[in-house]
């Protein structure tokens, strides 16, 4: 089936080349006068959006049209149409391939109850990956579950305790102490010295059942995201670039990646209209 548009230029070449009447070509072509005539009235921010939906396919390739939309209007604050965009969105060709998957059928999971404030519960797991000369790092995510924020992506050979609670301890000194940690039970999580870190803290330890990764959802979704756009897309060769690539997308998840469990807001703007609320319940009372 041929689309409208393809139809109307069809139609305005047989009558620049064929030399036949609009109307015998709009005819031959089944395409409506009024079609055939039509001017776009937006044709120039078309262009510009056609632009920005470039620019983001660049410098995100794994992002989809949900969150280019909400960046676009939520982070850069353009006002378009989701309809409009989409349909440009379409004309670049710029959809990803979904990949068909088979369906598991497992039992319920535990609905997660989302925090009412920063720093209540963190969520904090280990990834696995390999270098370009084959040797293998491990990456400590650690985010906050009240708004997705990415604080901590500490990398090295090897992360053994030690290394775990004193990155801990650095993330404290800019964002402060939460009430609880979640974790899997990992060696590094179940061991005395970390039950004594938290004890020292008045950090309670919250481990999931064994063989259940839903119920640290929260940390098990944001590794899937920095998997599939930072480390599975590029090749490092040393523990250093990959630091430093964590790093940068670090800040780029936290201000610039809309979330659509935050209503496709960033995490760093999710924290903002939550200190804005504070401020203004306080100086009302």
């Amino acid at each position: 089936m041929v689309a409208p548009s393809v139809r109307k230029q069809m139609a305005q070449q047989a009558v620049q080349h064929r030399q036949i009447s609009q109307r015998r070509a709009c005819w031959l072509h089944s395409v409506s006068t009024y079609c055939y005539r039509y001017q776009s009235k937006n044709q120039g921010d078309n262009e510009t959006l056609a632009q920005g939906l470039l620019c983001l396919a660049r410098e995100h390739p794994t992002w989809g049209f949900g969150l280019m939309y909400l960046h676009l209007r939520n982070v850069q604050g353009k006002s378009c149409n989701h309809k409009r965009l989409y349909r440009i969105y379409c004309q670049l060709q710029l959809n990803l391939r979904i990949k068909p998957h088979c369906r598991v059928v497992r039992e319920i999971p535990q609905r997660l109850q989302t925090p009412d404030k920063p720093n209540s519960v963190w969520s904090m797991d280990f990834m696995h990956d390999n270098l370009s000369d084959g040797r293998a790092y491990r990456s400590l995510n650690v985010i906050d579950d009240f708004n997705r924020q990415m604080l901590c992506a500490e990398i090295d050979c090897s992360l053994p305790t030690q290394r775990v609670t004193r990155a801990l301890e650095q993330v404290f000194e800019w964002r402060g102490k939460p009430r609880a940690i979640r974790s899997d039970n990992g060696p590094e999580y179940v061991s005395h010295e970390m039950r004594t870190w938290a004890n020292k803290h008045d950090i309670e330890l919250r481990f999931t059942q064994p063989g259940k990764p839903q119920q640290n959802a929260y940390i098990e979704r944001f590794n899937r995201t920095m998997r599939y756009e930072l480390l599975s897309p590029h090749l490092f060769d040393s523990i250093e670039q990959v630091q430093d690539a964590a790093t940068r997308w670090q800040w780029s998840y936290n201000h610039d990646r809309p979330s659509m469990a935050l209503n496709g807001r960033t995490p760093i703007q999710c924290l903002q209209a939550y200190t804005n609320n504070t401020k203004q319940t306080s100086t009302f009372a």
